[in-house]
């Protein structure tokens, strides 16, 4: 008969363990949850923030909000206003709170793929910071809503397209064109025939710039003889034989001439200056002469006057008459 086995020995306070262990397990679970209520930002203070919407399509609870992509802000309820709009409110922790101003703006904005995401941008951060139960309105921006645009406008496009390359649109004919110009560019005076339409107006300019070159020949030739015709005119004008060197010496005797006629004139004009001095004189004598004899003439006036008086007077007065017999 076997042995019956020895029960294990008891363990001292077990009561008091397995209290001890219950209670270490509930400090951890509150302790986590109490880490991630603060990693949450539970404990933080904060400050609300209201935007108003035409609509809350695609808002929820708990979405965040961005600043330069990061989160500032998280959704906390979202209410029908009296005026039909829609409530989104924020709470926005006050260590973040920094970026909102009153310049800030709030948009909400819908992509082709994925939820709608609220974002705010600040352009000025020196403006005053926006104070706790703000209202501000939120720009919606909805993709999806240019889609029916988009499909329109492409239609559009196409259309316009479709014209464009039509076998009677202008870029055909645009291309038929060149087209014929690049055939007429193979012809023998290749793109001058091109530009000017006809190898006949192409063989045209090329004789009139054949008769342009005959013709600045013949100019050439004309300059050259008329180079030689000035050199040899140069030669005889200017030369040492040339007629200026005689025209040099001719006013070389001029000039002598002209000096000896300038010595005659200051002769001439030393005997004038004397001529005058003694006219000078005469006419003053003249002058003196003429006054003596007005006096003379007067004495003699007044002594014939005196004369006749006396004579007109008796007894003075005698019969000068001669009686013959």
């Amino acid at each position: 008969m076997p042995p019956e086995p020895q029960s294990a020995p008891p363990i001292p306070h077990v009561e008091f363990k397995a209290a001890v262990l219950l209670a270490l397990t509930l400090a951890l679970i509150a302790g986590f949850l109490g880490y991630v209520m603060y990693a949450r930002g539970v404990f933080e203070s904060k400050q609300r923030l209201v935007l108003i919407a035409d609509d809350s399509e695609g808002a929820k609870v708990g979405m965040d909000m961005t600043f330069s992509g990061f989160p500032i802000g998280r959704v906390q309820r979202i209410e029908l206003a009296e005026d039909g709009k829609a409530r989104i409110l924020i709470d926005v922790p006050q260590k973040d709170a920094r970026w909102l101003r009153t310049s800030t703006v709030f948009t909400m904005e819908r992509g082709l793929v994925g939820d709608v995401r609220i974002r705010a941008y600040t352009g000025v951060l020196d403006d005053p910071p926006l104070p706790d139960g703000a209202t501000r309105p939120v720009l919606r921006g909805d993709a999806s809503a240019e889609i029916p645009r988009l499909v329109a406008t492409t239609r559009a496009l196409l259309e316009n397209l479709e014209r464009m390359t039509g076998a009677s649109s202008s870029l055909s004919e645009s291309l038929a064109n060149v087209q014929t110009f690049t055939e007429r560019m193979k012809g023998r005076y290749g793109a001058l025939a091109g530009v000017l339409g006809s190898e006949d107006n192409a063989k045209k300019v090329i004789t009139a710039i054949d008769r342009t070159n005959a013709l600045l020949a013949s100019v050439g030739e004309v300059s050259q003889k008329l180079d030689r015709i000035l050199a040899k005119t140069d030669e005889r004008v200017f030369g040492a034989t040339g007629v200026m060197d005689e025209t040099q010496q001719t006013i070389a005797q001029l000039n002598v001439l002209l000096r000896d006629a300038r010595e005659s004139l200051k002769k001439v004009d030393a005997v004038l200056a004397e001529a005058q001095a003694i006219g000078a004189n005469t006419r003053a004598a003249t002058v003196d002469l003429a006054a003596l004899r007005a006096e003379v003439e007067a004495s003699l006036r007044k002594v014939a006057h005196l004369v006749d008086e006396i004579n007109r007077k008796w007894p003075f007065a005698r019969d000068t008459e001669l009686k013959l017999p």
